[in-house]
């Protein structure tokens, strides 16, 4: 069981991470990253992990940092103009870990409105899963698994963080 105070505590960690991901504030965004994190989008429902299977992505936290570093310079061209991206995020679960640790489950919508050649607008359903953990004042993110409705269809371009 959580207080009503760590479930305001998490809830505003994923609000804000939304907010930063949608304005493409990726360095602020990455400030809420601790050194183990692992960034997971599966290609099949009911993957794990370590299961040495393909995923759309996996990346430990240098290959997180790199990915933040190419999106950082301006020059993505699948992201030139960057997207307008909206997230609304619902069915909150929180559950305690011990040690200040917490497990997250959402669902996630996000919109994306590609501003480049198509001008098109794609939308992005995800059960995402996220582990939090207290450290200072703050929370840190150590765990995000991002589950797409559509994984195992076509994925046009995901050069972003979603």
């Amino acid at each position: 069981m959580i207080t009503i105070e760590e479930r305001m505590q998490v809830e505003e960690f994923l609000f804000k991470e939304a907010r930063l991901a949608d304005e493409s504030r990726y360095s602020d965004w990455e400030a809420l990253v601790d050194d183990d994190m692992h960034y997971w989008v599966p290609i099949k429902e009911g993957q794990k992990p370590d299961s040495g299977q393909v995923s759309i992505l996996n990346d430990n936290r240098a290959r997180l940092a790199t990915r933040i570093r190419q999106l950082n310079t301006g020059v993505r061209h699948a992201q030139l103009p960057p997207s307008r991206m909206r997230r609304v995020i619902s069915n909150i679960e929180i559950e305690p870990l011990g040690n200040d640790d917490y497990f997250v489950r959402s669902n996630v919508v996000l919109y994306e409105y590609r501003l480049q050649a198509v001008k098109e607008m794609e939308v992005w359903p995800a059960r995402v899963e996220h582990k939090l953990r207290q450290k200072g004042d703050e929370l840190k993110m150590f765990s995000k698994h991002i589950f797409l409705l559509h994984s195992e269809g076509p994925i046009r371009g995901l050069s972003f963080i979603i």
